[in-house]
This record gives structure tokens, C-alpha cells and sequence, in this order.
């Protein structure tokens, strides 16, 4: 349990951490890692320093929380989109979707993950080759299960899935909602659909 800075009130620890996270996306994202300073996150809080370390013993380690957050998010959203429904077409709907809709919610997160100024960072590069890595396996299980080809094709296949639809996903962020989302959404699935069924389901 801690206290605010103004002494007011306690919260419970996840709580707290929660608060000091979100504190912190604001702050990477706005400022960029190395110009960001713990004593903004800690005002942006409304903690006091000390309260911040006692979570987070530097500010690499308040970052990777960040990512590791964001990353679990994403990757449970693109698992829940692909398990939502057993008809291909519709799965690469809701992946694409799941991408768009949580750019739409948190873009400030997303920017965090694909525009990273510390993506050099072995720590930080780690995670977010781990996030394309567990996003595209999540779709080369099926398509590998559909179709028959071999683990290392069906991952090819869905390393370019995600990729395309990373890219994409991003260039609706940066081009600020220039096209609807649904459009947009609508334009990358019928790309993705007809380039990967063009690999036929196995008769097995």
C-alpha cells in the first residue's frame, strides 16, 4: 500500500501499478524514452519519486512493464479474434479488426509498439519480436491446420499476414483517420483474403 503525493488516500498495490503505467505510456509517447524523466511520470501520477521506484527500480524496467502490458493485450485480442469464429474469411476480418480496433482505443500504445525510439534496445527488441512471433503463430497454427504445408511455410505465410497488417495499421494511424475505419479495415481484409486463399484446405 502507498500514498499519493498530497498523503491523500491509499491505493491497493495493482492499483497503483495500473495508475503509475498509464502515467507512463503518456509520458514515452509523448516524450520518447530517453528524453522522458521519472519525475514527470511521478507528477503525471501524482506520486511522489520514491513511490515510483518502489515499483519500478529504473526506468527500463518501468518501460518493458509498459510494453509487456500493451504487447499481452494485443496478442490476447489477435488470439480471441481468430478463435472467434471456424470460417477463414471471417477470421481474417476479425484479425485485421482486432489490430484497427485497438489502435482506435489505444493509439498511444500502439505508437509505443511500432515506433519505438528504443527498438535497438536487446531488451526491448525481444519483446517485440516476441509479439509478432506469438501474433503469427496464433495464425499459422490454422493455416497449417487447413492447409497442410509444413510449420515453417504456414509461419512464412503468417509472418506476412501480420506484417502486412501491422504496416497497415499504421499507416491508418499516421495518416490520422484520413479513411474510415471500416474502409480501411474492409480494404486490408479483402487484400490479405484473396492472397492467402489462394492456398487451398488440405483434403485431410
Amino acid at each position: 500500500m502507498t500514498t499519493d503525493i498530497a498523503g491523500r488516500g491509499r491505493l491497493p498495490r495493482d492499483e497503483r501499478r495500473a495508475q503509475l503505467l498509464t502515467a507512463a505510456l503518456e509520458v514515452f509517447t509523448a516524450a520518447g524514452y530517453h528524453q522522458a524523466a521519472m519525475d514527470e511520470i511521478a507528477d503525471r501520477a501524482k506520486v511522489s519519486k520514491p513511490v515510483l521506484y518502489q515499483h519500478f527500480p529504473s526506468k527500463l524496467d518501468l518501460y518493458l512493464a509498459v510494453l509487456d502490458l500493451h504487447i499481452d493485450s494485443l496478442v490476447f485480442d489477435i488470439q480471441k479474434a481468430i478463435a472467434s469464429t471456424s470460417d477463414n474469411a471471417d477470421r481474417v476480418r476479425a484479425t485485421v479488426d482486432a489490430y484497427f480496433s485497438f489502435i482506435n482505443d489505444e493509439g498511444e500504445a500502439f505508437r509505443l509498439l511500432f515506433e519505438s525510439d528504443m527498438a535497438v534496445e536487446p531488451q526491448v527488441r525481444e519483446r517485440l519480436n516476441r509479439m509478432t512471433y506469438d501474433c503469427a503463430a496464433a495464425v499459422s497454427a490454422v493455416i497449417s491446420l487447413d492447409t497442410g504445408l509444413a510449420k515453417e511455410a504456414s509461419m512464412m505465410l503468417a509472418v506476412g499476414l501480420i506484417g502486412t497488417t501491422q504496416t497497415a495499421a499504421r499507416h491508418w494511424l499516421e495518416r490520422d483517420g484520413k479513411i474510415n475505419r471500416e474502409i480501411a479495415g474492409e480494404l486490408v481484409s479483402n487484400l490479405l483474403w484473396r492472397g492467402i486463399s489462394g492456398f487451398p484446405k488440405s483434403a485431410n
